[in-house]
């Protein structure tokens, strides 16, 4: 991959992570009841996700779920339906414990957020659009598609990797503001209404965005 093309390829990986979405809401909520360590679990998911939809878009999958109107469809009510569920599950959580919550650490905690995280991504046509519309326009046909491919993933994953970290420790560093029952059912409460938010989004996302 050419440096122009790389470096011009990082500005929108840094743009597209910065904006908030269903990652970034995913990434917040898990920092502020599970800290930065533990939140690199559902982090993680979110990169696997990613990568299953890059790999999507390599093989030319991702271009047949964006023609066909019922492949589409059944992704993003998939999608929207599990956004609905978190934001319920989060409306729904009761006040912590801080110190126990963020002292847990148990091998199911992390592969419940390694999958939370992996949902939220892959369930996601949003992701899977953008990638068509963007990807063509660093990629040479005349050059080995796989080391540009690799050179592609590895830029998205490293950046997404250091937003979304970042999204996760900012929303850590509230925790310490948030000891009382009150408190913390107010911001779960957001945290649902930037879930159910997100959820309204992606079901407004229509298969001519790819066209």
């Amino acid at each position: 991959m050419q440096w122009d093309l790389w470096l011009a390829f990082l500005g929108a990986s840094i743009a597209i992570s910065v904006s908030p979405g269903a990652g970034a809401i995913q990434s917040m909520a898990t920092g502020l009841t599970c800290g930065l360590r533990r939140g690199y679990w559902s982090i993680t998911g979110l990169e696997i996700g990613l990568m299953v939809q890059l790999a999507a878009v390599a093989v030319g999958l991702g271009a047949a779920v964006a023609q066909s109107v019922v492949a589409f469809t059944v992704i993003k009510w998939i999608g929207v339906v599990y956004l609905v569920y978190l934001a319920v599950r989060q409306w729904r959580s009761a006040p912590w414990d801080l110190d126990q919550q963020l002292g847990a650490d148990t091998g199911s905690g992390r592969l419940v957020l390694l999958v939370r995280g992996f949902l939220v991504n892959v369930t996601n046509p949003k992701g899977l659009v953008f990638l068509l519309a963007v990807l063509p326009q660093f990629v040479v046909p005349t050059a080995p598609l796989l080391p540009q491919y690799l050179a592609i993933a590895a830029t998205m994953v490293a950046v997404d990797l250091v937003v979304m970290g970042a999204y996760t420790g900012l929303a850590s560093r509230l925790v310490g503001w948030l000891r009382t029952p009150r408190q913390q059912r107010v911001l779960n409460r957001t945290f649902s209404g930037l879930f159910a938010t997100a959820a309204v989004v992606l079901s407004l996302v229509r298969r001519g965005v790819a066209t």
